[in-house]
């Protein structure tokens, strides 16, 4: 799951960091890290499991929840925009393999917490997977998820799984898919999903930018539902 940019940039000291961001060494901004779960903090209370029916514009097709959050069989919205997957992309193979797709989306734009592969050269993405499998390709910042998901699947994945992949990738052309604004002034923001979205409620509000990078959604909700046709800005 979750997409760093322009990572030598340094935080400018007028920029407050989250007491959690501190025990990082790479910059926050840069490395959008869950935070940890306190210690003694009570597991949440169980939500009722939404199995209604969800959909998202230009779609023809509808998925649950459940279905959405499929690691080996994600929601594809819109089947006519691209070719026909193969079984890495769609579904992967259990228990390690997950399916390309559910984190790079079907068209390969991908989003914040991984990388868009659409338009990359097959040998690339084949020889990323290598290194992954050998490690040599890592992580600057251990505690991020997605990095450290891809080199478990790097390690799995066989050559005609990557090869696969790796070609149907490459086929997609790429679409304009982060709006990139230059402002002072952003949102409040905080890490969920391995990406920064906006603060919501009584910490609302706006503040400086200064030496950071904020990459967002434009629709946190058709993101959360992983429509690939709802990017990001930054």
């Amino acid at each position: 799951m979750n997409r760093p940019w322009f990572r030598y940039v340094t935080l400018a000291a007028a920029i407050s960091i989250p007491a959690l961001a501190q025990t990082q060494t790479t910059p926050p901004w840069a490395y959008a890290v869950n935070p940890p779960v306190a210690p003694g903090a009570p597991a949440p209370a169980a939500a009722p499991a939404d199995t209604s029916q969800k959909r998202v514009p230009g779609s023809n097709v509808a998925f649950t929840l459940p279905q959405i959050r499929d690691l080996f069989n994600p929601p594809d919205w819109y089947p006519e925009d691209h070719p026909a997957m193969p079984e890495s992309v769609s579904h992967g193979r259990r228990p390690d393999v997950r399916a390309c797709g559910y984190c790079h989306l079907p068209n390969g734009q991908g989003r914040p917490e991984n990388a868009s592969l659409a338009g990359l050269p097959a040998g690339y993405i084949v020889q990323q997977m290598a290194d992954y499998k050998s490690g040599f390709r890592k992580t600057s910042e251990a505690k991020m998820g997605p990095p450290n998901t891809m080199m478990v699947i790097g390690k799995a994945a066989n050559d005609a799984e990557v090869k696969a992949a790796a070609e149907y990738f490459a086929s997609i052309k790429p679409k304009p898919w982060i709006k990139v604004t230059e402002t002072k002034m952003v949102p409040k923001t905080h890490v969920a999903g391995w990406m920064f979205v906006e603060t919501e409620g009584a910490e609302k509000g706006m503040e400086p930018i200064g030496s950071r990078v904020i990459e967002m959604p434009v629709d946190l909700e058709r993101t959360e539902l992983r429509d690939s046709k709802s990017g990001f800005i930054a």
